[in-house]
């Protein structure tokens, strides 16, 4: 099997920039170590990062896979961008990555990003995460406790600032 890291974290980031170097080298590490899969959701600063993270190192190593996990169809309508040229065109956010969507539907809103994010950490063997552990409550703490219990490998960025 090949190794599928996903990605979780708090919706704001202290620190980004060192956050971000960090991010980026360990992910470039993992893929140096084979790493060819990565999925992440769309709903905070550490989401956003790890996309972007992933987007640049493709650009170096072309054969990785981003998947984009999103919890409502909203995340992805078409965003009207006039274009004096060619008159009005639909872009769609994730054109350029895998866009999946987990059998949610049923879920309350309140429940969809913690059912995606326990069906990706299913599918992962590694979790990158920005998560303060002391925390009690939240879906970031939800997610890492649950991949805890699941047995995957964690790398938590919130425990290696400096």
């Amino acid at each position: 099997m090949n190794k599928k890291i996903c990605f979780i974290g708090h919706r704001h980031i202290y620190n980004y920039k060192e956050i971000r170097e960090k991010l980026y080298n360990i992910v470039e590490e993992e893929i140096k170590n084979g790493c060819k899969f990565f999925t992440m959701g769309t709903h905070g600063e550490f989401d956003e990062m790890a996309l972007s993270v992933c987007r640049k190192l493709r650009k170096v190593y072309t054969d990785i896979e981003i998947e984009i996990v999103i919890t409502s169809f909203k995340t992805i309508e078409p965003i009207i961008d006039h274009d004096p040229i060619f008159g009005n065109e639909k872009y769609i956010p994730y054109s350029d990555v895998k866009t999946i969507m987990y059998d949610i539907e049923e879920e309350h809103y309140k429940r969809k990003i913690v059912k995606s994010n326990q069906q990706m950490i299913d599918n992962c063997d590694t979790l990158i995460c920005y998560v303060n552990t002391t925390k009690t409550y939240g879906g970031s703490i939800l997610a890492y406790k649950y991949a805890k219990k699941k047995g995957l490998q964690l790398v938590n960025l919130y425990n290696q600032l400096s």
